[in-house]
C-alpha cells in the first residue's frame, strides 16, 4: 500500500500548519515541513512545539529565505525532500503541497489510486514548443542569468537583463538537457526522488544553470524527471486541482465549492480561501473518512470558464484585419439560420435545400467536422475559418457558383452575425426559438463540458438556471441588435406564423414556405 511523504512549503499561520500536518499524518502518512526562513522564528517554534510528539512529522534541516521566481523555492523543496528521504524510509511517494492546499479525496482513495499506477505525476511540457507560458518572458528565462528578484528589486532585475542582452551575454543550455515546464505541484515515486537527489550531486553544471534561471520551480523538477524517467512512466498532469483566472491569479475556493471539489479528477486542491472555515472543516474530516465513493465529473475548469465569462462581453475598438479584407460581393445574399439546438437548425436546413434547391452549410463556424470542400487549407480548422470568415464565404460562393447561400450558426455567434451584416452583400437572419427542458439543458451541459456523467443532481440543479439564462441572454442580444431582415421561427408559434417568417426569410412562395414549416419532427429533441 502506498505511503505518502508530503513536502509542505509554508510561510505563515502556524496553527493552520499544525492542523494540516495532524490531518495528513492521522492515517499513517508522513509530512516534511519547510517553514520559510523569512518568517518569524517564534512562529516556527510554535509549529515545532505543536508537532513535537508526532513521529510522522519532520522538519527540513535547512530553512531557506524564499522569494517568488527564485531558486530559493527549489532549494527549500530539495531540503524538505532530503529530510523526508532520511526520516521516512517507508514512504513510497513524495507529494508537493503548500499551506493553501487541502485533500479533496480520502487517504484510502489516494493510496489505492497511487498503487494502481506505477508512474510519476508531473506536468512536463517542452519549454520551447509548448504554449504553457502565455505571457511574459520565455526563452529569456533560461539564456540569461537572473540574480535579482523581479518583485523585490524590479529595477535591478530588468537592468541586469537588458545589460546582458545588449552585451550579447547569452549562455548555452546544458547539451544533454531538454528543458521542460509545468506546474510545481507534483507527486513522484521514491525511486524518482532518489534519482533526482543523486543527479543534483553528480551534475554541478546543471545545478549552476538552474540556479540563475527565472522561476525554476516550473522547470527544474519537470526537466529532471523527463531526463531520468522513461516517458511511459510519466503522467503529464498534476494531481492537485487548481484554476487560474484570466489575470494569472489562482482561484480561491470557498465554502460552497465542497461538492465541486470532490468531483474533480485530483487528490488535492489549491487554493482554499483562508475565510472558508466550513470548507476546511469538511475537507479536514474527509482525508481520514475512508470514503471511496467519489463520483468524478471533472468539469471544474470548464465550469469556471463558463461562469466567469458571463458579463465579460467586450466591445472592439476597431475592425480586425480579416473583417475588412473584402466583401462577399454586393450582388450576393447570405441567409443565416441561428439556432442553439443544432439538430433543429440542421433539420430546417435540409428541408430548405430539399424544397428550394438552395445550397446550405450547417455550423461551419461551430463544428470542426462540418463537411467542406478543399479551399486551399483555409477550411481546415475552426480557428482559420473564423479568422478568415469573409474570405472563406467568398470562396464558398465561388465554389458552389451561386449568389445565395444558407448557413447555420449557434446563437452565441453574435460577433459573426454582426460582421456579416456590415458587409456590402445582402444578409438575412432567421432565429429559431426553441423550448428548453431541464433534461435538454443537462445534456447540453455535458456536451460542452460544464458537467460530466458523474456530476451530482444537486450541482446540476444549481447550474441549470445559469445555463437557461445564458440561452435567453443570447437570444435577447440578437433581438436587441436591430438587424435588418430579421425573422423568428418559434416552436410555440402557429403554422401560419412560421410560414410567414420562412417566406420572408427565403423569398419563396407561401406554399413552399408552408411545406418547409410542416417538416416532420422539426423541433423534436
Amino acid at each position: 500500500m502506498a505511503k505518502i511523504a508530503f513536502i509542505l512549503l509554508c510561510h505563515k499561520d502556524p496553527e493552520a500548519v499544525i492542523q494540516q500536518a495532524e490531518m495528513l499524518s492521522t492515517v499513517g502518512d508522513y509530512i516534511s515541513i519547510h517553514f520559510d526562513a523569512s518568517s518569524s522564528d517564534s512562529d516556527f517554534e510554535r509549529i515545532e512545539r505543536g508537532l513535537a510528539n508526532n513521529p510522522n512529522v519532520a522538519f527540513a534541516k535547512k530553512r531557506v529565505k524564499c522569494g517568488w521566481g527564485e531558486w530559493s523555492l527549489v532549494e527549500a523543496t530539495l531540503s524538505a525532500v532530503e529530510t523526508a528521504l532520511d526520516a521516512f524510509p517507508r514512504a513510497t511517494h513524495f507529494y508537493m503541497l503548500s499551506g493553501d492546499c487541502m485533500a479533496i479525496k480520502s487517504a484510502e482513495y489516494a493510496h489505492t489510486f497511487l498503487d494502481s499506477e506505477d508512474a510519476d505525476f508531473i506536468e512536463s511540457f517542452d519549454f520551447f514548443k509548448s504554449d504553457w507560458i502565455k505571457t511574459g518572458m520565455k526563452e529569456d528565462r533560461l539564456i540569461y542569468r537572473h540574480w535579482f528578484n523581479e518583485r523585490k528589486h524590479k529595477q535591478l532585475f530588468y537592468w541586469s537583463f537588458r545589460a546582458q542582452r545588449r552585451l550579447g551575454l547569452q549562455r548555452a543550455i546544458p547539451k544533454d538537457i531538454e528543458v521542460q515546464i509545468g506546474s510545481q505541484w507534483w507527486c513522484l515515486r521514491r525511486l524518482t526522488i532518489e534519482r533526482i537527489i543523486e543527479f543534483t550531486r553528480k551534475r554541478p553544471d546543471v545545478m549552476r544553470f538552474f540556479r540563475t534561471t527565472w522561476i525554476p520551480d516550473e522547470t527544474f523538477f519537470q526537466t529532471l524527471v523527463r531526463h531520468l524517467v522513461p516517458d511511459a512512466e510519466i503522467r503529464t498532469k498534476t494531481l492537485t486541482f487548481l484554476i487560474f483566472t484570466d489575470y494569472g491569479m489562482p482561484v480561491a475556493f470557498c465554502n460552497d465549492h465542497y461538492d465541486l471539489l470532490l468531483g474533480q479528477d485530483a487528490l488535492f486542491a489549491r487554493k482554499i480561501s483562508p475565510e472558508a472555515k466550513e470548507l476546511k472543516k469538511r475537507l479536514g474530516r474527509l482525508y481520514a473518512s475512508g470514503r471511496t465513493d467519489f463520483r468524478i465529473s471533472d468539469e471544474g475548469r470548464s465550469l469556471f470558464k463558463f461562469l466567469s465569462g458571463r458579463g465579460r462581453i467586450g466591445r472592439r475598438f476597431a475592425a480586425r484585419f480579416w473583417e475588412s479584407e473584402g466583401s462577399l460581393g454586393r450582388d450576393r445574399e447570405l441567409l443565416i439560420i441561428a439556432s442553439k439546438k443544432w439538430h433543429v437548425g440542421k433539420r430546417l436546413l435540409d428541408a430548405i435545400q430539399t424544397n428550394t434547391g438552395l445550397q446550405g452549410i450547417a455550423y461551419l463556424f461551430d463544428e470542426e467536422a462540418t463537411p467542406l470542400p478543399d479551399l486551399g487549407g483555409i477550411q481546415t480548422s475552426l480557428g482559420k475559418r473564423t479568422r478568415h470568415r469573409r474570405a472563406l464565404m467568398r470562396m464558398l460562393f465561388d465554389y458552389y457558383a451561386t449568389g445565395r447561400l444558407v448557413i447555420c450558426l449557434d446563437t452565441s455567434s453574435i460577433d459573426l452575425i454582426h460582421d456579416f451584416f456590415t458587409d456590402r452583400s445582402k444578409t438575412r437572419l432567421l432565429e429559431i426559438e426553441c423550448e428548453f427542458s431541464d433534461d435538454y439543458l443537462s445534456g447540453h451541459a455535458r456536451r460542452v463540458g460544464l458537467a460530466g456523467d458523474e456530476t451530482t443532481p444537486e450541482t446540476l440543479a444549481r447550474l441549470l438556471p445559469t445555463i437557461r439564462y445564458d440561452v435567453v441572454f443570447e437570444s435577447e442580444r440578437i433581438r436587441d441588435a436591430g438587424f435588418a431582415n430579421y425573422r423568428r421561427l418559434r416552436q410555440t408559434a402557429s403554422l401560419e406564423e412560421n410560414s410567414d417568417a420562412l417566406g420572408a426569410f427565403l423569398s419563396v412562395s407561401p406554399d413552399t414556405a408552408r411545406k418547409i414549416a410542416q417538416t416532420d419532427h422539426l423541433f423534436d429533441d
